[in-house]
């Protein structure tokens, strides 16, 4: 069982940590139902501070070789290895992730994707080049605005502070203020790699109040969000009023293709894996599975017996696969969207009673819906928890049609035994990153949406150019 951590929870402004008087916001453990902590609740007065002090700090980190800022990033993710336990100890308090996943991916992989960071301008990515009688350069582009969100905390924000800094701008960090105490902890990391007073700055709040602030602010340069689609319309519309560059990684309805000659135990087994991966609060989850019409029940029976071992409880327990979800309001959601898949005329296949569930705390059954239509709202709208959709197709075209039917353009998966054939069809899926047979993620892959699944790439060298203007001097 992982220690307790504790950690001082306020905003963190030019270097100073400000523990405001006043509101503050609960920071609810999903699994206890009791309150661990408390964040100000920040104003759009806090912000304007920090985008004070992100402005100052800007030039003298600017002006720094890049090889210097990438030395710093690799100590950030070096000082995130050293504090990999602590990491997964307070996300698992804070939204319910179970230890084993926390400490392997959600304080790991910020790990990675910083690394991947520093290798990559270490290893002498091109500032500047020459095309013709002009020497392109390229340059920071100011002050960063940050908003993250719950469900990978840590990793959310290693992956826009990280390319924000080795790129040579300063930020203004938003964390969701369901799971906000891994900032805190990671701006101490920041701090004892060498990250100067006010290259960061950390202001607590709700999005509505401090996201709206950044996303409004003039001097604010850049706005990087992750998080639901609507919201990213909002952050879109509010800072078009400045005209600021606005990168946007939203929400997702991927969907794992199974050909007619995959191995079809082997899709399904990797497929509900994914889809059940962080309790199903992963934006990229493959939560629509569409297999040939002859082989509906088939997927449907195996599907049935590999969700059967995805155990539900304490988050703390190692053997549990899935722990709540990561608040009430979450554990609600998805909830009503189980109801309404029945109402649908879904067939209810596995799970969708909370009976035998933890009777305290945010839970939520693994479920699985067969027999489902494209035109359903579970097989269109985003749901965010262990829920599975699997849609019968009677042939490739009508595979692709399905995949490619909702609004959103995130991930997705196709299986078969002729690999040739299965890139050929992920090819043809409008999505921003498709994995073919079980291929493995990839820290340094661009990794971003199509359609309403945002805008702009994070991650390895297209995430580090989001962060940079370009500037042509004729010679």
């Amino acid at each position: 069982m992982a220690a307790p951590v504790t950690i001082r929870a306020g905003h963190v402004i030019g270097g100073t940590l400000v523990e405001s008087a006043g509101e503050r916001i609960e920071v609810v453990n999903p699994a206890t139902e009791e309150v661990i902590a408390a964040v100000p609740a920040g104003t759009p007065a806090d912000v304007d501070t920090a985008v004070a002090a992100a402005a100052e700090a800007f030039a003298g980190w600017a002006a720094r070789d890049p090889r210097d800022r990438a030395a710093v990033v690799r100590k950030v993710a070096e000082g995130v290895i050293a504090r990999r336990s602590e990491i997964a100890a307070l996300i698992t308090a804070e939204m319910g992730s179970p230890i084993g996943f926390a400490t392997k991916v959600q304080a790991s992989l910020p790990a990675a994707t910083t690394a991947g960071i520093a290798d990559l301008v270490e290893g002498g990515y091109a500032f500047t080049e020459e095309i013709g009688n002009s020497l392109v350069v390229r340059e920071p582009i100011g002050v960063v605005g940050a908003i993250t969100p719950w469900n990978y905390p840590l990793h959310q924000i290693a992956a826009k502070v990280a390319p924000a800094l080795a790129a040579g701008n300063t930020v203004v960090l938003k964390p969701s203020e369901v799971a906000p105490l891994n900032a805190n902890l990671f701006m101490e990391i920041l701090a004892e790699a060498g990250v100067p007073a006010g290259v960061v700055n950390l202001v607590h709040g709700t999005g509505p109040v401090v996201g709206e602030a950044i996303a409004a602010h003039p001097r604010v340069d850049m706005v990087s969000f992750t998080g639901s689609t609507a919201a990213g319309k909002r952050v879109s519309a509010v800072a078009a009023q400045t005209v600021k560059r606005v990168a946007l990684e939203l929400g997702g309805k991927s969907a794992n293709v199974v050909l007619d000659d995959a191995d079809l135990g082997r899709a399904v087994k990797i497929g509900l894996a994914n889809t059940y991966i962080n309790g199903g609060q992963t934006c990229t989850a493959w939560t629509r599975m569409l297999v040939p019409a002859s082989r509906h029940d088939e997927a449907v029976e195996l599907a049935v017996a590999a969700a059967a071992k995805y155990t539900v409880g304490d988050p703390l327990d190692e053997a549990t696969r899935i722990g709540p979800m990561s608040s009430a309001a979450q554990r609600d959601r998805v909830l009503d969207y189980i109801r309404l898949g029945v109402e649908e005329g879904a067939v209810l296949a596995y799970g969708g009673k909370t009976d035998g569930l933890p009777e305290r705390g945010a839970y939520v059954p693994p479920t699985i819906f067969a027999g489902v239509r494209a035109d359903m709202r579970i097989a269109q709208e985003e749901i965010f928890g262990p829920v599975l959709s699997i849609l019968p197709y009677a042939d490739e075209d009508e595979a692709v049609a399905i995949a490619n039917s909702t609004i959103y353009g995130l991930a997705g998966a196709v299986f078969g035994a002729d690999q040739d054939r299965a890139v050929a069809v992920a090819k043809r899926l409008r999505t921003g990153q498709v994995d073919v047979n079980g291929g493995a993620f990839n820290p340094v892959a661009p990794f971003g949406g199509y359609r309403q699944s945002g805008n702009g790439r994070e991650l390895g060298r297209f995430g580090l150019e989001e962060f940079l203007e370009v500037k042509s001097i004729q010679l």
